[in-house]
């Protein structure tokens, strides 16, 4: 009968080594993972054998395990690496994730902007990208911008300053006013102008009748109009025409500015025998109004004289806009 060494201890492998029975002796053998050389038991590096790891082998006494490079994790075959979606695992991402093969990549929503760490994101202030984004000012919030205009205007399109036209919306002046828009806002004027003698004749005309001895010193007519010009307008710059109304054989017409132009903010040149054109040749910044006195002088070959004017009241708005 057999007798098992390895059963009974009467074998003599080491103490690494695995016993076998043997029919009539034994043998002495290396466990898994280690082998024979002389009378040793040496660890196998199976990094140097196939199968492969398909990122990293890390080789440990009598066997080996396979690790994955970052963003990556093993198959349940322990030997491959297959992608890991950081989207779908904790979205790392403050506003979108996207992944990649090993990685992911944040991005940001619209008005937004990846911070240093490249994950989180912070709002984009337009308002300092350019100082033309908006006509007159511009508003940051979280995400997007918004543009505001001064009180008097809206916004149009978003980005641009309209003037209101409050004599077609609110409208406060009395009956015996006339409500007259301009650049930012509004103004009331009587609808009757004319001062004692003058009479009123027709809408914004008011004459001195010759009847009255006082008028023969005057201007026959006084002619009131109204104009709004923006601020700051390029000059020179023609802004306004004056025309005779009337026009009379053999007589000569002179145009001048009689009040009003102190400053000399303004010229008269004359265009034809009946008309002048008013041009700004100084910049106006407003909000202000200017009442300017506009004078033509009639003389006939009896070398009779008559007058008239045209007393224009400029509005300079408070903006370029």
């Amino acid at each position: 009968k057999d007798i098992d060494e390895c059963a009974t201890g009467t074998h003599n492998c080491r103490a690494d080594q695995v016993c076998v029975n043997l029919r009539g002796s034994f043998s002495c053998q290396c466990p898994p993972g280690y082998q024979k050389r002389g009378d040793q038991c040496v660890d196998i590096d199976e990094c140097t054998l196939p199968p492969y790891c398909h990122h990293r082998c890390v080789n440990t006494p009598g066997s080996y395990y396979c690790q994955c490079n970052a963003g990556f994790q093993l198959a349940s075959n322990n030997h491959t690496c297959v992608d890991i979606n950081e989207c779908d695992a904790n979205n790392p991402c403050a506003q979108q994730c996207y992944n990649i093969l090993g990685s992911f990549i944040c991005q940001c929503n619209p008005g937004f902007e990846l911070s240093s760490d490249r994950i989180n994101c912070e709002d984009t202030d337009e308002c300092r990208t350019s100082s033309y984004i908006c006509q007159y000012q511009c508003v940051n919030e979280p995400g997007k911008f918004s543009c505001v205009c001064p009180e008097g205007y809206q916004v149009v399109g978003g980005r641009t300053c309209q003037d209101i036209n409050e004599c077609e919306t609110t409208n406060e002046c009395r009956e015996d006013e006339i409500c007259w828009n301009y650049h930012g806002g509004f103004r009331c004027y009587p609808k009757n102008p004319c001062q004692e003698p003058y009479v009123l004749t027709s809408e914004n005309r008011c004459v001195c009748p010759v009847s009255n001895a006082i008028c023969r010193e005057l201007p026959y007519s006084v002619v009131y109009k109204y104009m709004s010009i923006r601020s700051d307008r390029t000059v020179p710059s023609d802004i306004f025409q004056i025309q005779a109304t009337t026009i009379y054989p053999n007589t000569i017409n002179t145009f001048r500015i009689k009040s009003g132009n102190e400053n000399g903010e303004f010229y008269l040149r004359q265009t034809s025998a009946v008309s002048a054109m008013l041009v700004l040749v100084k910049s106006l910044s407003g909000p202000r109004e200017h009442i300017v006195d506009l004078e033509m002088l009639t003389v006939n070959s009896l070398n009779y004289r008559t007058s008239s004017v045209l007393r224009l009241t400029i509005i300079v708005g408070p903006y370029a806009f």
